[in-house]
């Protein structure tokens, strides 16, 4: 496992842009994001492999979402533009550093995820 330490969340307006980021404490070999909001079950927002070279995403927030990392600082980015109130949630970052992924549905899985980070709050005013 390594130790991941979310920040960049916040109150902001539809139609406005956030950045997330996540620190890890170690190497992985992915990371991705995923959201709760009030009421609701954990859901796949974001993920991308250790390179970088493959990223995938959840439909809802295809077009607006963009996921990166820098390999350097062993950090994760979510740049989240065009946001909706549906957007409003608790996002937590993860990472798998037992073994690769290979396709959509391991990535999208919260249950492949052996590290988590503390979650930070994102709450879109309509």
């Amino acid at each position: 496992q390594v130790r991941l330490v979310e920040s960049g969340g916040g109150l902001v307006q539809a139609g406005d842009s956030l950045r997330l980021s996540c620190a890890a404490s170690g190497r992985n070999y992915a990371m991705g994001w995923f959201r709760q909001g009030p009421g609701k079950e954990r859901e796949f927002v974001a993920a991308l492999s250790w390179s970088g070279s493959y990223t995938y995403y959840a439909d809802s927030v295809k077009g607006r979402f963009t996921i990166s990392r820098d390999s350097a600082k062993n950090t994760m980015y979510l740049q989240m533009n065009s946001l909706k109130p549906e957007d409003t949630a608790v996002y937590y970052c993860s990472a798998r550093t037992r073994s690769a992924l290979y396709s959509y549905s391991t990535y999208s899985a919260p249950s492949n995820y052996d590290s988590w980070g503390q979650g930070t709050q994102v709450t879109v005013s309509s």
